[in-house]
C-alpha cells in the first residue's frame, strides 16, 4: 500500500476506535468502571455517586420518548422522495441491505433505464457489502448489467468519491438510513455531486412515557450519537481546511 494509503486507513481506524468510546453506552459502562474502581477503595460515598449516574444514564438512554427526541432532528432533515423526481442512478449506500434496498428497487422501477449503484466494503467479511447486494438485486430480477460494483468505498467521504467519477454531474438518488441522510447529504453536496436525498428505514415510532427500557431505544440512541458526531467531525475538517 501507498503511504498515502496506509494514513487513511490509520485514520479510518482511529475514528473509529474514538467513536466507539463516545458512544452513549460505552459512557455509561465507563461511568460504571470508575464507581466499581471507588467501591474497590472504599470510596463509598463516590462509588454510589457514580454508580447511580451510571444508572440513570443507561435508563435514559434506553428510554423511549428521550431516544425519539434525540434522533428526531436528523431522521426530519429529509423528506421522502416525491415520484416526480428523477434520475439516471439510484446509489445504495451499504449496510441494512433489506431497508434499503427496497427504496433502491422503488425508484428503478419508476425510473425506466437506471442504474443501481452498490456500495460498501467487506470489513471483516470476505465478501464486500457492495457485492452481497448486488447478488441480492439479482436474485430479484434486476438484470446485472444495470447494477454498477463499488466494493472499495470504506466510509460515506469515500463513497462520494468513488461515485462521482461515475455519475459525473448526472442527478442520482441517494439510499440511505433517514437518520444518515442530513451527514450522507453534507459530504456529497461536499463534493459537488448532483444528489436527491431518498432516505428509508425511518426508525422514530410513536412512544408511550410509561414504557420501559429496550434495547430498540438504545440503538436509536446509539446511531444518533454516531451521526452527531459524524456532523461534528465534518465542521471540524472544514475549518481546519
Amino acid at each position: 500500500k501507498s503511504t498515502i494509503g496506509k494514513i487513511m486507513e490509520f485514520t479510518f481506524i482511529l475514528k473509529k476506535i474514538i467513536s466507539a468510546f463516545l458512544m452513549p453506552l460505552s459512557l455509561g459502562l465507563i461511568l460504571a468502571l470508575i464507581g466499581l474502581i471507588f467501591l474497590y477503595f472504599n470510596s463509598y460515598k463516590k462509588a454510589k455517586i457514580i454508580l447511580s449516574l451510571s444508572f440513570l444514564w443507561i435508563f435514559f438512554i434506553s428510554y423511549s420518548p428521550i431516544s425519539n427526541k434525540v434522533l428526531s432532528p436528523l431522521e426530519n432533515s429529509y423528506k421522502k422522495v416525491s415520484l416526480e423526481q428523477k434520475a439516471q442512478y439510484i446509489l445504495l449506500l451499504g449496510g441494512d441491505y433489506e431497508s434499503r434496498a427496497y427504496e433502491a428497487l422503488r425508484l428503478y422501477y419508476l425510473n425506466k433505464g437506471s442504474k443501481i449503484i452498490t456500495s460498501g466494503y467487506k470489513g471483516r467479511g470476505k465478501v464486500s457489502e457492495a457485492i452481497i447486494n448486488a447478488n441480492k438485486l439479482i436474485s430479484l430480477g434486476i438484470p446485472q448489467s444495470d447494477i454498477l460494483i463499488q466494493e472499495s468505498p470504506k466510509d460515506t467521504k469515500e463513497e462520494a468519491l468513488s461515485v462521482k467519477d461515475i455519475v459525473k454531474n448526472e442527478k442520482f438518488f441517494l439510499v440511505t438510513s433517514a437518520y444518515h441522510m442530513k451527514r450522507a447529504m453534507k459530504i456529497f453536496e461536499k463534493e459537488g455531486l448532483n444528489v436527491i436525498a431518498a432516505p428509508t428505514r425511518f426508525l422514530v415510532k410513536d412512544s408511550y412515557y410509561l414504557s420501559l427500557p429496550m434495547a430498540s431505544s438504545l440503538n436509536k440512541t446509539e446511531v444518533s450519537f454516531h451521526e452527531y458526531l459524524g456532523l461534528l467531525w465534518e465542521d471540524i475538517k472544514e475549518l481546519i481546511n
